[in-house]
Order: structure tokens, then sequence, then C-alpha cells
């Protein structure tokens, strides 16, 4: 960076200095432009980003994007309309990253963007953002939402009257379904403290709940309890736990997720994290926490007791890729080698993984176009396959789903992998055929 560049952050904060900027400190201004300047603009994140294969629309990319935060943070174009449009609409897929020769840190560079321009607001304004992300991840919030749910299906709605309404809001179409999975969270799970408090001393797993999981992914949470106990894991599950902070990093709040991250850090009190959600063992790595650990991947480290066998299943899986999974973690090859451990099963990935299903945290909610239009890829490519399960690692990504399935008239059951291997889980003397099977495979 020149001496005349270096210049340009201060000369941009004596023009738009205000008390809420004010937080932002000159320093950071610095480092997200010495971020951008990493990026060469060779283009080779075109074709892997959503929103630009949609829009053809440099502004939509992420080369345009790092342009676009390069010439504000310097003071060479004013944060407007269509800048802001530009950077809301990402949605921090990550899909550009893995195909960088630079290795751009865009995910960093765009929160830390979006941080900038949350301070800029002004104080009520951050204010209603903050109870906005509240409501989706703190106790209250997620009370105040559960009852929300309960009240919405309490109505019955005719379809005919949600199809009319979504016609005219097609937020109708992304809310709908979301409301009608919200459950009432419970305070805790049904597990044997019994089996835990000996495994807990010698510093044994615990389980990462994630916070709007607790709601929608009720099923889920007892499946892996069932399964982490069978298999002679069990796991504790600290009530302290909070939220993982994603979403609140991801909309300019690194304070919040800062905040969230210690409050975990001491509940979890190094222990190893296991998560039933990508994207929230994505972020608990990238923070720090490299003792997180994504469900697939721990169950398939994990050595199984000797009289531990799954039942053969005559069906087909389609496996979905989160973003979290495919472009953090980038170890989506864990969810097939698990499942392959079904015999007769017929495990292929669907179509498509390499683009965001547009579900992307609360991506969904604000862009709710841009959403539905990416996740119609999906279910056509499922029209096609016709499988028996699509299985996906994350919470958003498996709602977003389900519910255009639905809406396409599809049977398809939705569940996340380790569901399927909790199902077919035996705990028993496995019939001969089924060893030979087994060794068989072992051998090759």
């Amino acid at each position: 960076m020149t001496e005349a560049d270096q210049s340009r952050p201060s000369a941009l904060w004596s023009q738009q200095s205000t008390p809420a900027s004010a937080e932002i400190a000159e320093p950071e201004i610095t480092r997200l432009l010495n971020l951008a300047d990493q990026c060469v603009k060779c283009g080779y994140c075109l074709p892997h980003c959503p929103t630009f294969k949609l829009a053809r629309d440099e502004g939509e990319s992420p080369r345009g994007r790092i342009a676009l935060i390069q010439g504000w943070l310097s003071g060479a174009i004013d944060d407007g309309p269509r800048l802001q449009r530009h950077l809301d609409q990402c949605l921090e897929c990550r899909a550009c990253e893995p195909s960088c020769p630079s290795l751009v840190r865009y995910g960093a560079l765009m929160d830390g963007a979006r941080a900038v321009r949350e301070h800029g607001r002004s104080r009520w304004q951050r204010g209603l953002r903050r109870a906005r992300l509240a409501l989706l991840t703190g106790s209250t919030g997620l009370r105040l939402l559960a009852a929300f749910g309960i009240g919405y299906r309490w109505l019955r709605l005719p379809p005919s009257l949600i199809e009319r309404l979504s016609r005219h809001w097609p937020v109708i179409r992304v809310v709908d379904p979301l409301a009608r999975a919200l459950r009432w969270p419970r305070k805790r799970l049904a597990c044997d403290q019994s089996k835990v408090s000996r495994r807990v001393a010698e510093g044994r797993p615990a389980l990462f709940r994630g916070c709007i999981a607790r709601l929608t992914d009720q099923p889920l949470e007892d499946a892996a309890l069932r399964l982490m106990t069978r298999l002679g894991e069990p796991v504790e599950i600290p009530e302290e736990q909070q939220c993982c902070g994603a979403i609140h990093r991801h909309n300019g709040h690194p304070d919040q997720a800062d905040r969230l991250l210690r409050t975990n850090t001491e509940a979890f009190s190094g222990r190893t994290i296991v998560g039933l959600a990508s994207a929230c063992v994505a972020e608990l790595r990238e923070q720090g926490h490299l003792d997180s650990v994504e469900i697939c991947r721990f169950l398939l480290d994990l050595p199984w007791p000797a009289s531990a066998y799954l039942r053969p299943l005559s069906a087909t899986v389609a496996v979905h890729e989160p973003c979290s999974h495919r472009n953090q973690l980038r170890d989506q090859t864990a969810v097939y080698q698990l499942l392959q451990r079904i015999p007769e099963l017929l495990v292929t990935p669907l179509p498509g993984n390499e683009t965001c299903c547009g579900a992307a945290g609360t991506y969904l909610t604000e862009h709710p176009e841009i959403a539905l239009t990416l996740a119609a890829p999906k279910v056509d490519a499922l029209k096609q396959l016709r499988p028996d399960y699509l299985v996906t690692t994350n919470t958003g990504c498996a709602l977003h789903l389900a519910a255009q399935l639905r809406d396409a008239g599809l049977e398809t059951q939705v569940l996340h992998p380790i569901q399927l291997i909790e199902q077919q889980l035996c705990i028993a003397n496995p019939p001969a055929s089924q060893l030979r099977g087994s060794q068989t495979n072992e051998q090759t």
C-alpha cells in the first residue's frame, strides 16, 4: 500500500465520522483495505458466485464487491443505496474462496465491511437490528418466536390464502413454513446424566445445540443423544451455552458475536464440542475453537463397539452439501463416508451442490426472491432423482429445502445424516451374512 493510500482512511474518517462510527478504529479500516488489496481482480471467482450467475452484474460478484469496498473505505465513492444493495445481497456462501489463487479472505472482508456500515447507522437503527438478532438467538427471543409459531398454526390459514398473499409479498413463502416448524424450546434435553458425569470428568465431548435449532430440530437432538449413548460416547449438554455468533458476525455485530464466543468458551471449558449444524461448527472453528467437530466427522472417526452394526436400507439418499460444510469446513466427504456404511443404501450428491440453496442464515427472510430462485434448481434436480431421503447438515438449509419440496408436491423426507444412521443402528450380534459383507467392505 502506498503512502497516499495509507492516508485515505484518515480522510474518510474526518469526513464521515459520527458518534456511532467513532467506535470503529482507523486501524480496522486499514486492515480491511489490506485484505481487499490481496484481490488481483483475476475473475476466477465469477463462475462460482451465485448472485453473479443470477444477475450478470459485476457489482454482484466477489471481485466487484471488493472493488466497491475499496472505493468506499478509501473515500473514492459514497455509501449510497447501490453500494448497500450489492453488499447486502452477498450470501457469504464463500464459494469464491476455494477458487481464489490469491487466497483472499473474502468472508472476513465482508464481515468487516458490514460492521463498518453497521456502526455508521443511527443509534435507533442499530438497536432495532440488534433486537431482531436477539429474537432469533436469545432465550427470551426464542420463546417469543415459539409462541408466534404456535399462534400461527392455531390460525390454520388456508393454503389458497397463503398463495395469494405470497404473490404480493414473496417473503410469505419463506415465513409460512418457518413459522409452522417452530416448537416450544425445551429447557433441558433428556440425557442420562449418570452416564455422562464420569466422562465429563475425563474431558469427553459436549453437544452444541445452536439457537434456532432448539425450536426446529428437536427430533435431531434426540436422535443425536440416543446415537451417541448407544455408541458408548454419551455427551454433556452445557445449559449455559449460547448461539455460536455467526448470525451476529455476518450482520455486522462482531462485538455481540465475540461476547457469545466467550460465553461458550466458558460453558464448554475446554471439552471437545460436537456440533449438529455445520454452520455453527464452522463459526466456532474460525474463531479459534479448533476442538469443535461436526458430528458426522466425529462419528466417522469414533471407534464403534464391536456389537454395533447398521441394518441394510434399500433406498436412495441425495446429499445436499451446505456452503458452510463445503466452503468453510471443506469436509463434506465425511457425510458420504458415514452414510456408505449403511448396506444397500444408494448415496448420491445432489446436483448443483456447488451453488448455495439461498438459505444463508437470515438471508432467506431478507432477500426471499433470490433465496427462492436459488432453491428452484435444487427442487428440479430432486424431481428428476426422486430420492427417498434428502440429507443436509445445516438447519437453515433443511428448513428452506423442506419447504420448497412441500410446495412442489414432493414427498422426499429431509433429514440430518445422523438421523438415518440412528434409525438403522443396531447393538447386537449381527447376522453372519452381515458380518461377511462388513469384512468384505473393510478389505476393499
